[in-house]
């Protein structure tokens, strides 16, 4: 149609000068307008293709930012479960550190108590050893105790030993020399009737008495000076008693003139020999004890005439303490 009226123009332009121009302005304003809508055309059509290229690319752009998106998300997502684990492991972390603050300083008070604690079994190690040393001290103490206690058990039997057999010997040596002297059998000893050797209120030794006297003391010694009990005998003992009659003052003084001319009536026996002689004067003892130790009778009232006598009597060294230690002895059993 466009060529037709540009052939019209043409056409139009051969029949009429005036009528020509317009009509090659206006097909060439028509050409121009033409190539401009081509151009445009063009434009147009290469725009569209650049916008569809540009809108692919986009859309690609856009599906591989919805891809990246999702992995992001996805990456968010595992990012934020990661979080959460971490969080919790955390959390965990914190309740460790907390236990673990918590055991260090039950640690640290354990530490603390068991110093303390050392510290006491120290103290009671030393308080210990202490004791030791004050028990082996009171154990050798005891064991010297010991030793002692059984070597005075042995004296003591010895002794025990030596007064039973001095006893046995004056019994068998009266008996053989037809003497009726009754020897104590726990003491060893011996009564004579004082009015065998004295007359009323006198301290002079009668004849009968001299002459029992001289049967009696070198039996008595013969015993108790033996050679075998002489490291034992202690003291020869020559008591004299009264009855009650009179005052004490009195027979107190005729009971200790009475032994002293006993004692000395065996210190001149001839039979002696100088060195019992001499023996004798170191353990002859006399002494008068008046009426303090008299003799009853079962009636309860005093047998004046058995009251009226002369004991002898030994002891044997350290018989006080033995006698002591008996006694002790006897109370601790009696104890137990």
């Amino acid at each position: 149609m466009a060529r037709q009226r540009v052939h019209n123009r043409r056409a139009g332009r051969g029949s009429s000068g005036g009528g020509a121009s317009w009509i090659s302005y206006s097909d060439m304003m028509a050409a121009l307008l033409l190539m401009f809508v081509l151009i445009l055309s063009l434009s147009l059509n290469q725009y569209f293709i650049m916008l569809d290229t540009k809108q692919t690319e986009l859309d690609k752009q856009s599906a591989l930012l919805d891809t990246q998106q999702t992995a992001l998300d996805e990456q968010a997502s595992l990012l934020s479960i990661q979080q959460a684990e971490l969080d919790e492991k955390s959390a965990a972390l914190i309740v460790v550190q907390t236990d673990l603050a918590t055991r260090e300083e039950e640690l640290a008070n354990a530490n603390t108590a068991l110093a303390t604690r050392e510290a006491e079994l120290a103290a009671l190690q030393i308080a210990l050893g202490d004791k030791q040393k004050a028990l082996d001290a009171a154990t050798q103490a005891l064991n010297d105790q010991q030793a002692a206690l059984d070597a005075q058990t042995s004296k003591i039997d010895d002794l025990v030993g030596v007064r039973t057999q001095i006893i046995q010997d004056l019994s068998a040596a009266l008996s053989a020399s037809s003497l009726s002297a009754m020897v104590d059998p726990q003491t060893g000893d011996i009564l004579l009737d004082s009015a065998v050797f004295f007359e009323t209120n006198s301290d002079k030794i009668r004849s009968d008495g001299e002459a029992l006297l001289n049967r009696f003391i070198p039996v008595y010694l013969g015993v108790l000076l033996q050679p075998q009990y002489q490291d034992y005998l202690g003291e020869i003992i020559i008591e004299g008693h009264t009855d009650t009659t009179g005052s004490y003052m009195n027979n107190l003084k005729l009971s200790q003139n009475r032994a002293l001319s006993v004692a000395a009536h065996c210190l001149e026996m001839p039979s002696l020999s100088q060195s019992q002689r001499k023996l004798l004067r170191s353990i002859l003892t006399a002494t008068g004890r008046s009426f303090s130790d008299p003799v009853y009778n079962a009636d309860g009232t005093v047998n004046m005439d058995a009251s009226r006598r002369v004991e002898f009597k030994f002891s044997l060294k350290d018989a006080e303490m033995i006698d002591e230690m008996n006694r002790l002895l006897q109370g601790g059993s009696r104890e137990q």
